[in-house]
């Protein structure tokens, strides 16, 4: 399907015109560096209409009406010229409900596009979008939330107006898909009446702030994310997006001595921690045994024997491990256990510990699998 967009360069454009075209759609994108007879080339090849261009910030109020109202005229006059009666969605935003310039401006292309949709008898469905983040906004200018991701992600302070209420956010991805669904018929909104992007979320920026805060400590504390919700899972996404290319990855902490190494990967307060061991050919790691916790091993370079045995009991069980096929070993509390590099280089497994180590409580006894004799 041909599909216009106009506004395509910014924020929401981008996103959207990235859905599109992993749907195999064409899309005609329109925008400033656009020549005029581009939008009548592309009105009348299209078949649908994604009007996202307007103005939010500009240098003076006069242009929220050229940005958000005269160009919404000269699209409808342009699809009246030619005739065109395809279907139309256009952004609108929340603040339309308000008495702002730029609310007034919003509005006012509503009713123009309701107007129309009534005398042509063309669908159209305008969105009145909440604040929204995801990935490629433009911080200090489309979202509070790019300036805080660009801000927490370089080092640089956060301003906070604790009395502030709580704002509407959505998410990117969630308007992509539900125009998307729109677009392909999946989901019908409503025409001649304003429908809303679900699910959005309430949120005061003190919040923002700490996850955001907590995700950027989590690469020295190596605990995971904070993924409480969908809404920290999609800030974390979008976070992500505001580190610099040279700032990708982070150093782990590593104890090193002649036996090899253990580095602890990633912790949970609730599930856990998961830790790298490498064994030296020929050494021993283990010969200890926990009242609670337990653990998991998994081999992923190299060969390794697996001793247990029960601490009240004296059958001693050994297992097997390589790369050649993966499989998970599950060490019990009250198994006293060791792992021996069997191999002719150094080995590498994957250890999970359901809980964190805690030096105070480390619940850690030595033990020797096989008494001595």
């Amino acid at each position: 399907m041909k599909v216009l967009v106009t506004g395509a360069r910014g924020f929401i454009g981008k996103n959207l015109c990235a859905f599109l075209l992993s749907h195999n759609h064409q899309v005609l994108a329109y925008d400033l560096d656009n020549k005029p007879s581009d939008l009548d080339q592309y009105v009348r090849e299209c078949d649908f209409i994604f009007h996202l261009a307007g103005i939010n910030r500009p240098l003076n109020d006069d242009e929220f009406k050229d940005g958000n109202v005269n160009f919404t005229e000269r699209l409808l006059e342009t699809l009246k010229k030619y005739q065109i009666k395809v279907p139309l969605v256009f952004s609108s935003s929340t603040h339309a409900e308000r008495t702002t310039p730029y609310g007034i401006s919003k509005r006012m292309a509503e009713e123009m596009l309701f107007l129309f949709a009534k005398e042509e008898g063309v669908p159209i469905y305008v969105y009145r979008l909440y604040n929204v983040f995801g990935k490629w906004s433009r911080p200090q200018y489309n979202s509070v939330i790019a300036t805080f991701c660009y801000n927490v992600a370089h080092d640089l302070p956060l301003t906070i107006n604790k009395d502030a209420p709580a704002i509407d956010f959505v998410y990117i991805d969630d308007i992509c898909k539900e125009f998307l669904s729109l677009l392909e018929s999946q989901k019908k909104a409503k025409e001649g009446t304003i429908n809303y992007v679900e699910p959005h979320y309430s949120c005061r920026l003190e919040e923002v702030a700490d996850l955001l805060l907590s995700f950027k400590n989590s690469r020295e504390n190596f605990f995971l994310p904070n993924q409480k919700n969908d809404f920290a899972k999609k800030l974390y996404a979008t976070y992500l997006t505001y580190l610099d290319e040279d700032k990708l990855t982070y150093p782990l902490l590593s104890h090193v001595d002649n036996r090899g190494s253990f580095t602890e990967i990633f912790k949970s307060p609730n599930e856990g921690q998961i830790s790298l061991n490498i064994g030296k050919p020929g050494i021993v790691k283990g010969n200890h045994y926990h009242h609670t916790k337990n653990e998991k091993y998994l081999v992923i370079k190299g060969k390794c024997l697996i001793k247990l045995r029960r601490i009240d009991q004296e059958k001693v069980q050994e297992i097997i491990a390589d790369d050649q096929e993966f499989k998970v070993i599950d060490i019990p509390p009250g198994y006293v256990h060791s792992i021996e590099n069997i191999g002719s280089e150094d080995s590498l497994t994957l250890m999970w510990a359901n809980e964190l180590y805690d030096p105070m409580n480390p619940d850690t006894y030595p033990m020797l699998v096989e008494k001595e004799k």
